[in-house]
């Protein structure tokens, strides 16, 4: 892991930063405040910036962690009982710049319009109802690990996860490809495309839903996205696991919802040994208050111990983003040149 903890004289240049943007923008999802982002994020610590500019080029860790900011736990309130029971101003306004600022140092914020109804920062926390889902707000289950949205081409290179409330300790689960024993055999099948990934259940359910959208471009995008979606879950294409460069190559998976009967024999034995050995290697991290974690999504998976949820104001709260390097990529989904919603 690489870490790094601020000290108390940049908390408070922080600190001052999110006051000054939380009093200029009320959302996250302003435009104007997607525009500067990039701008916005060089005005923090000059640390801060090198430590995350040396996670986005030298690739020296899958997991990267920022602590030392402080979440004032009277302002956020209480942890909701659904990602949509938002108002109009987020109580956690300056964590989700915050978390922004520094998903901007290693490329562009991106949203979904399949997930959390096209909203820009996500809240991870447990919902009543969704306790055994292998989405972030089940609470009950394990969260397998794996690669975020690895069914998608346009998937994020990094995911991010600031924490806002952790009392019961619940830790992220990771591991990191450099820390993986693959015998070139194994690794020349995962390097072939003989792997089936399938939509997880957030997408596929924002993907069924009949919201509304609101315009013909947008309704236009979300009509194809739906049909992009429906399709990977019906018939997805195959993909190799293992790409890049052969001596250090990115990964690609996520077992719980890839499609083991499709897989030949040789495919399905070479999976197994991927998994054993990231099985052999998963570390924990608990993050505390104002902790902030990047995965590589390229270079490391990820999950999420199990923990009993009390649906009481008091359970594991996080805010996520997703972050592209490569924003053009998508320009096909997008509904133009500066949105940071695909669909």
């Amino acid at each position: 892991m690489f870490d790094l903890t601020i000290d108390d004289r940049e908390a408070r240049e922080v600190g001052a930063l999110l006051d000054d943007l939380a009093g200029t923008y009320s959302t996250v999802e302003d435009p104007a405040f997607q525009r500067r982002l990039p701008v916005h994020a060089h005005e923090l610590p000059v640390r801060v910036r090198e430590h995350l500019t040396t996670f986005r080029l030298g690739e020296p860790a899958g997991v990267c962690v920022i602590s030392g900011c402080q979440v004032d736990q009277d302002r956020v309130g209480p942890t909701p009982a659904h990602w949509r029971d938002q108002g109009p101003v987020s109580p956690a306004l300056r964590e989700e710049i915050f978390i922004l600022l520094c998903g901007s140092l290693l490329g562009d914020p991106i949203g979904w319009s399949t997930q959390h109804d096209g909203r820009f920062v996500h809240d991870v926390l447990p919902v009543p109802g969704d306790e055994n889902e292998q989405i972030g707000t089940g609470s009950a289950q394990t969260i397998t690990w794996h690669v975020e949205d690895a069914f998608h081409p346009f998937r994020g290179d990094y995911v991010g996860l600031m924490c806002l409330r952790n009392p019961d300790k619940v830790a992220t689960t990771y591991a990191d490809m450099a820390d993986l024993e693959i015998d070139e055999e194994t690794a020349e099948v995962l390097a072939e495309p003989r792997f089936y990934i399938r939509p997880d259940n957030s997408h596929l359910n924002g993907a069924s839903a009949n919201g509304t959208v609101p315009s013909p471009g947008a309704a236009r995008l979300m009509a194809a996205s739906r049909e992009r979606i429906l399709g990977m879950h019906n018939d997805p294409e195959p993909v190799p696991v293992l790409f890049g460069a052969d001596h250090a190559p990115y990964l690609r998976l996520d077992p719980y919802f890839m499609d083991f009967d499709r897989m030949d024999q040789e495919a399905a034995v070479a999976l197994k040994r991927l998994s054993a050995e990231i099985d052999r290697n998963l570390r924990e991290a608990t993050l505390a208050p104002g902790d902030v974690c990047f995965v590589d999504n390229f270079r490391a998976v990820h999950g999420r111990n199990e923990f009993t949820a009390r649906y009481d104001g008091t359970d594991r709260w996080l805010k996520r983003v997703n972050v592209a390097r490569d924003l053009r990529k998508s320009r096909e989904a997008r509904l133009h040149a500066e949105s940071r919603i695909i669909f």
